[in-house]
Formats: C-alpha cells, structure tokens, sequence
C-alpha cells in the first residue's frame, strides 16, 4: 500500500521515497511504485499528477488497487532511493479547478437541486455535466455568486465523519457511500464527497470563470476555467479584443457595434455586387445569343457565380454552356449547362478524362477539375 502523502499535505512539492517495483509497460515507458507518493492519481475526472523522480520524467500518476502508479520514461532500480519532485503549476493548477468546480456545484445545487452528473478537466476547459437546465443569466448570476466565495477566502474542511455523523450530514455524492468517506467542505458554497486535492483556503482559487452554458442530454453543460487558467483564457480575449480594437480603430467596449456595422455595409456590398455581376453576365449571356455550343474561361469566381453565368449563357446560346472559373495551378470550378439537353454521359467522361469530381441535374452539372486548359478545350472541341 503506498502512503500517500498528498492528503496529509496537499502542499507538498517534492518528497523521497524508496521504489518497491518497477515494470515494464506494453507500448513503451515503465510503471513504478513507491512506497509513499505525493503524486495524486488521476480519478474523480482529476487528471493524475506528473513531475520525476530523480532525473526521470513521470508523464502521469494511475491508480491501481492500493498502489500508485508513476508512468515514467525510464526505469528505477528496484529499492533504489529516489526524490520525487511534482511540477507544481500544474498540480496547483488542478487544485485551483478542482476547488472552484466544487464551488459551482454545490452552489447550482442549492439553488435549483441539480445534480453535478458529470465532471471532466480537459486541455482547453472544465465540463460539469448537470440534470438541471440552465439559463446564461441564471449561469451569471451563480457566477457571481461563486466568486464572493472565493473573495470571503473561507477554509477549507477535510474531515472523515463517523458512520453516525455521515447518515445525518447533509452532503452531494453520487452515490450512497459507506466506510471511512472523505468529505471536503467548502464553508456556506459546498459540502461533497470527495477524494481529489483541493486548495486549503477559497482565496487561492483567485477567480472562477463560467465560459459557456448549452443543452445536454436531459440537462445542461458548463464550461469554466478557475484561477491561472481562467486569467490566461480571459487575457487571450483581450489580447483578440486589443487586435479587432486596434483594427477597425474602435474603442475596446465597441468593437462588437463595429463588427455588426461592418457586416451591414458588407452585405450591402455584395447586393450591390451580386446585381452588377448579374448585368454583366446577362450582357455576356446576349452577346453569345445563337453561337450554339460555347466553352468559357474565366477568373477564379465563387461556385454560384460560375453557375449563374452558365445558366444565363445556355438561356441564349443555343447549345451546350460550359463555364471553367480558376487557374491550372488551383484547378478549375465548373458549371456545364444545355437547356432541354442531356449531359450526363458527357460530364462523366469528362470527369475522367479531366481528374473532374462532379455532377447534377441531367440538363446541368457543376463541380471542378484538375486539369490543363488545353486539355479540358480539346475535350469539349472533339
């Protein structure tokens, strides 16, 4: 059984120890065991800790058992002494999101009798599954609410309740628990069954930070970052903000009213713009009136611009349209059109002949081809 040092002293960044096994894993790297760790293993969605051991890389902690297990890159003698250092910004780091998902918790649960359901610390973000729905003000509100708690720097209670005061305490759990159960209280915000590490007073989690809110399943899912992470996540917004700001020469509060300005004048460019290219292609479209079949080649346009020029030409030309937008470094977007015609053997060919992907209506078809341009007219002019 290793002892396990981080739930006598949450704090402790680096111990000696004596190593009891070490094998060989599978795939690649060794799994180690000490006779006392203060590397937590992961469990309760709390991913497990890393660090070394001597001048040997832990890249994860998993537990087995009674045993802890420190996933290394190289092997340790068996009965060897070693010193154990953990790297602590991101252990605290856990500490932090680890403490402020109780918070969060146990507030929602007072508040609406939700039910934390699910609990994952990721790279990006922490997810708290709920069987309750939530509403983004009701999530800023408990937001609100959750940072006081920190800000009222309150201690942290561990305690190991007797199965006398476990049957009379009220405290979250997912399920009914018996035996020696560890309980972290967290004072007027959360009372929880709870074997993972936590900060010693509110005040270190330093903020908390509720991301998002959306529909799960039969309830909802938060996204929310504490302390070290949720400043860095904050900081990445504002440096984006600073870079829009900076921009579109708007003030930092302003940038959203810019942007909604920018999306009115640019849609009303593209009806502007859509309606000359429309002129354009019809005046294209008389000028070819009667010339039967035609083949064109173009700049690169956008897909729907290729096809209205196709559609507006095979209205007048009197046979088959086929209109090729781009360049033969990029590839070619087609349209290919005959009114009343059938061209789908003939668009099928061609996609073979001219490394095309494509197809349609029997009378139209579009899609692109990677091809020279002599190659796609000596098709089309066989």
């Amino acid at each position: 059984m290793t002892e396990r040092i981080f739930y006598s002293d949450v704090y402790c960044r680096h111990f000696t120890a004596q190593v009891l096994s070490c094998q060989p894993r599978k795939k690649k790297g060794y799994e180690v065991v000490l006779d006392r760790t203060a590397f937590y293993p992961e469990g309760g969605g709390q991913p497990g800790d890393r660090g070394t051991l001597n001048d040997v890389t832990v890249s994860d902690t998993q537990e087995r058992g009674e045993e802890i297990i420190h996933l290394t890159d190289q092997p340790l003698e068996v009965g060897a002494a070693v010193t154990g250092r953990l790297d602590w910004p991101h252990r605290f780091s856990l500490m932090q999101n680890h403490s402020g998902e109780h918070i969060v918790s146990g507030i929602i649960h007072r508040r609406t009798g939700g039910n934390n359901v699910g609990f994952h610390m990721g790279s990006d973000t922490i997810t708290v599954d709920l069987d309750v729905e939530l509403t983004a003000a009701e999530l800023a509100e408990i937001e609100a609410e959750a940072n006081r708690a920190v800000w009222a720097n309150g201690v942290t209670q561990i305690f190991h309740p007797t199965a006398a005061e476990l049957k009379e305490l009220d405290y979250r759990s997912k399920k009914e628990l018996s035996g020696d159960v560890r309980i972290v209280t967290f004072p007027g915000a959360d009372t929880c069954a709870c074997c993972g590490t936590h900060v010693s007073r509110t005040g270190e989690i330093g903020l908390i930070k509720l991301i998002s809110v959306q529909k799960f399943k039969e309830g909802s899912r938060i996204e929310m970052l504490c302390g070290d992470r949720a400043l860095a996540y904050i900081n990445g917004i504002l440096e984006q903000n600073h870079q829009i700001s900076v921009a579109l020469s708007a003030k930092p509060m302003k940038t959203a009213a810019s942007v909604e300005r920018l999306k009115v004048e640019k849609a009303e460019l593209e009806y502007r713009l859509n309606g000359l290219e429309q002129a354009a292609f019809q005046q294209r479209a008389e000028a070819l009136a009667g010339a039967g079949d035609v083949v064109l080649f173009e700049p690169p346009m956008a897909p729907d611009s290729v096809r209205k020029l196709a559609v507006a030409v095979m209205e007048t030309c009197g046979g088959r349209c086929a209109v090729f937008a781009g360049d033969e470094e990029q590839g070619y977007k087609y349209a290919i059109g005959e009114k009343d015609g059938d061209l789908r053997a003939a668009v099928k060919e061609f996609n073979q002949s001219c490394n095309g992907r494509g197809g349609g209506k029997p009378f139209f078809a579009q899609g692109s081809a990677q091809a020279k341009r002599a190659e796609i007219e000596a098709f089309w002019e066989a």
